[in-house]
């Protein structure tokens, strides 16, 4: 079973930065991407950021210029740089990561860390 394990969230002033992690652990085939999504509670989740194993990236519209999605495969993590926070950017981060290949595909969530801007 895949577990993934986020961490960085904290309480941070308008303007600041944070740097969220996300290491997976428990695959048995290779992941294809990793992303980081977000929810306000009573909002849908959103996509924040997304890279795939290849190395192309995609950011929402919210994200681009302010957030930097990176991973490092041979620690099976990913990271989100986030700068330039603003307070609608208060959610909590949850970090996903898919893999495999047709019939044994996966996609597996970890349990968000939050983030809260103040202005």
């Amino acid at each position: 079973q895949v577990q993934l394990v986020e961490s960085g969230g904290a309480l941070v002033q308008a303007g600041g930065s944070l740097r969220l992690s996300c290491t997976a652990s428990g695959m048995k085939s290779t992941i294809n991407a990793y992303g980081w999504y977000r929810q306000v509670p009573g909002n849908q989740r959103e996509l924040v950021a997304v890279i795939r194993s290849g190395g192309d990236v995609y950011y929402a519209d919210s994200a681009k210029g302010r957030f930097t999605i990176s991973s490092d495969n041979a620690k099976n993590s990913v990271y989100l740089q986030m700068n330039s926070l603003k307070p609608e950017d208060t959610a909590r981060y949850y970090c996903n990561v898919n893999g495999g290949k047709g019939r044994e595909e996966w996609s597996s969530w970890g349990r968000g860390t939050q983030v809260t801007v103040s202005s």
